[in-house]
């Protein structure tokens, strides 16, 4: 029960690893929003009450959970969610941001609109929540409250270390990795911690990954979401702007970018000084890891 009586919203709730972490941080004691559209995994289609469904689930199981159908890559929407949070509860302890969408193409056969969806829901979605989180926090702080808050972004293996056919979804998951180590020391001061997962599980948005019944298992959604109750709990207060990879197959940390090698030039290069440079450079850099065996 390390979540007992924390008000956590979940948005993309309502299925695959969404739900898993509503399940969880329910079996933990969270009191929670459970939010999704109820779209198709490449954002289209007519919505349906999953977040209610699941809600509903957590309630028959002696939890607490409301539904929400807000779509928090709307301004007005995430707003909304987070104030749905404040009047049911009268209080936001956590938010997990999970909601995403898929719409993979090679580079050269990308629509505006593939392109912009995914980033408009991953990118823009997952900064809406930290916006409204972040200033409803920062509120409470400046009255005085004493504050405990946490926020669990979701980063993809894709956006660390890239994946053909996922430029949209990689950029917005690199993006994402990125505006964790920015929001935990931008919020550091209200008392909020922000750290991400970047997970590898087998949910409706890889399963033309994952044929085998076996691997299927090991990369189960549940092998994740213990990561995220305890980033959402008060045991993880000592833990900001962190990345954490997590699946069936393993469980650690990722590194962000580090300085390499360089110089420092004596004056302005020319272009073929550049290039002599980088030359003697390139054979003690590392060479950036891809994503090949995480599935």
């Amino acid at each position: 029960m390390i979540c007992e009586n924390r008000v956590v919203i979940v948005t993309g709730a309502g299925r695959g690893l969404g739900r898993s972490h509503v399940e969880a941080l329910a079996r933990s004691g969270a009191k929670l929003v459970v939010n999704d559209l109820g779209v198709n995994r490449d954002g289209q289609g007519q919505g349906t009450p999953v977040a209610e469904e699941v809600a509903a689930a957590v309630r028959a199981q002696g939890g607490e959970a409301v539904a929400s159908m807000h779509d928090v890559s709307d301004w007005q929407d995430a707003e909304a969610l987070v104030r749905q949070a404040v009047d049911t509860y009268g209080r936001l302890d956590a938010v997990v941001n999970n909601a995403g969408i898929l719409r993979d193409r090679m580079i050269v056969n990308t629509t505006e609109a593939e392109w912009d969806d995914v980033i408009r829901v991953h990118l823009r979605g997952t900064f809406a929540m930290l916006r409204f989180a972040g200033a409803y926090w920062r509120e409470q702080a400046k009255a005085g409250s004493p504050l405990e808050g946490s926020v669990v972004n979701t980063t993809s293996p894709s956006g660390l270390f890239g994946k053909p056919g996922q430029a949209n979804y990689g950029a917005a998951k690199a993006g994402i990795a990125t505006l964790t180590m920015i929001a935990a020391e931008e919020l550091r001061p209200y008392g909020v911690t922000v750290n991400a997962v970047a997970p590898v599980a087998h949910t409706r948005m890889t399963a033309d990954l994952v044929s085998d019944p076996d691997a299927a298992r090991q990369l189960a959604p549940e092998h994740v979401s213990p990561v995220v109750v305890w980033l959402s709990s008060l045991r993880s207060r000592h833990v900001t702007g962190r990345v954490f990879e997590v699946s069936g197959k393993r469980f650690g940390i990722a590194e962000p970018w580090r300085h390499g090698p360089g110089v420092v030039p004596q004056d302005v290069m020319t272009p073929a000084e550049a290039g002599q440079i980088a030359d003697t450079l390139l054979p003690a850099a590392m060479v950036p890891e891809r994503m090949g065996g995480n599935l």
